[in-house]
């Protein structure tokens, strides 16, 4: 593909006024990524209708959206990290290490790496994007039903690497997460399963509503036990830079994450929450060696970070190159340019070279702008630790209730993110991990509805799944992920002739 496109796109996006909607759209993507509920979906979903009333050309709506969508991205992680306070789905994994470090006074350093990379993540995703999208959107029309069956049973294998010394309780949590996803309307025979006659029920568990209860609800549970007890310390804020060495540390968690990432989110319906799952265990299994993971080991926040830029990237190759939407954002993008009657495909890269060139010039100087605008503020957001407990704990209520009541105006989610967040809290008293719940949630319903697709198609037969070589690839590497670590710990215990 001629990068010709690309040229046009630079001279349209560096205008000073698609300049001032690029740094309008970080700005206001980062305040929405950071408060718990709203995310991208919502922030995008409000502006489209403004832009457009006012006349706003399709170009610089474009550049707008995109903005909104990378600045949510590092957004959602302020309050993660800082609160244990997920702002979306793909956040969840950054709070593991990310939360961790801020407890231990490296709230700075955290939210400084996290920037850091994100723009790795974020910048390397949008270069591929340039080069490989006409090809990587016919990797993606390769995959069918039993191929993301597949993909999804890759992904269960690498939750293996979370099990660490407490296997029975990793694979009940995952079990728990699984069971709440089936809660709701069935997604092949339309009936209701376990709604118990509730309407509300009918489309499940809201995943905000699960997050919020489980990490936002339960932490604050255990802070006013420890406060209580007398064991809750003030928090310092540390540094507001990773060193040299740390992030030599994280270049390749980063590096892999960013793979992992945007070959993910090219994949349309999996998304950054799959993304930086996948990336956050693989990283655990191969750098974990001292079972630091999960206490506040910066590559554990590096690889999930980049994961989740990397996806928003990728999420845009399915979009522009066959019209199909990668994510829930890129969907609302999507209906975007519909509404301003341009047809998404390959043809858009000749038709419209400065709308395809523009959009993609504007996520190289997005994430330019976003490590410039969020390294200085660095300071200014870790400063929430210092906010007196009398204040914070309230704080972090207030937030959940607003956000989730906010966007589903029903009490019965208020009921439900407080059920959640008790269930949470006895969880992690009786020593349960979160994240496995969180997984088998997420991963639960894909899993079930690509499966039962999939039988569809073949009529039941089994053999679908293993028909293409796209899924006998992906069962190789689940095998090896599962098989690998044994084989190689019995072959280094072997003792040497």
């Amino acid at each position: 593909m001629s990068l010709d496109y690309l040229w046009t796109g630079f001279a349209v996006a560096l205008q000073w006024h698609n300049l001032l909607f690029g740094l309008l759209g970080c700005l206001l993507g980062t305040v929405v990524g950071a408060l718990p509920a709203i995310g991208p979906i919502n922030g995008i979903a409000l502006l489209l209708p403004l832009a457009y009333t006012l006349g706003v050309p399709a170009e610089s709506t474009m550049i707008l959206l995109a903005g909104v969508y990378y600045g949510a991205e590092y957004g959602g992680r302020i309050s993660s990290i800082l609160l244990n306070v997920p702002g979306d789905a793909g956040a969840v994994m950054t709070a593991l290490d990310g939360y961790p470090m801020a407890r231990d006074g490296r709230g700075a350093e955290a939210l400084a790496l996290s920037g850091i990379a994100s723009f790795v993540g974020g910048m390397l995703s949008v270069l591929a994007l340039t080069f490989f999208a006409p090809l990587l959107g016919q990797l993606a029309i390769g995959f069918g039903p039993a191929e993301y069956f597949v993909l999804m049973i890759f992904a269960f294998a690498t939750l293996t690497s979370m099990v660490g010394d407490q296997p029975v309780k990793t694979m009940i949590g995952a079990a728990f997460g699984l069971a709440l996803s089936t809660v709701g309307l069935d997604p092949t025979s339309g009936a209701y399963r376990f709604t118990f006659g509730e309407p509300e029920l009918y489309d499940g568990i809201e995943f905000i509503i699960l997050v919020i209860g489980l990490f936002s609800i339960s932490e604050v549970l255990v802070l006013l036990e420890r406060q209580h007890r007398g064991g809750l310390e003030t928090v310092s804020i540390g540094r507001g830079f990773p060193s040299l060495a740390t992030l030599r540390l994280c270049l390749g968690a980063m590096l892999r994450g960013t793979g992992i990432g945007f070959l993910i989110g090219v994949l349309p319906g999996t998304g950054a929450s799959v993304a930086s799952a996948v990336s956050y265990t693989t990283e655990k299994r191969i750098s974990d060696r001292a079972g630091t993971f999960g206490r506040g080991d910066p590559r554990g926040l590096a690889a999930p970070e980049a994961a989740n830029n990397a996806a928003a990237g990728g999420a845009f190759v399915p979009m522009l190159t066959l019209g199909v939407p990668g994510s829930g954002t890129t969907a609302v993008m999507l209906g975007a340019l519909l509404l301003y009657n341009i047809q998404p495909g390959p043809q858009l890269f000749t038709e419209r070279p400065e709308l395809a060139g523009g959009l993609v010039a504007s996520m190289y100087i997005g994430n330019i702008l976003l490590l410039v605008l969020n390294l200085p503020l660095v300071q200014i957001f870790v400063r929430m630790l210092l906010i007196p407990n009398w204040i914070l704990l309230p704080g972090i209520l207030a937030l959940a209730f607003l956000g989730v009541y906010s966007t589903y105006a029903s009490s019965l989610s208020i009921v439900l993110m407080i059920s959640v967040g008790i269930f949470g809290y006895l969880l992690r008293k009786l020593g349960f991990d979160l994240a496995p719940v969180i997984l088998g949630f997420v991963l639960g319903k894909v899993t079930e509805t690509n499966l039962r697709n999939a039988l569809a198609i073949s009529g039941g037969e089994l053999g679908i799944l293993f028909a293409s070589p796209i899924a006998l690839v992906l069962w190789a590497l689940a095998v090896l992920v599962l098989f690998a670590p044994l084989l190689l710990r019995r072959r280094s215990s072997e003792p040497r002739a």
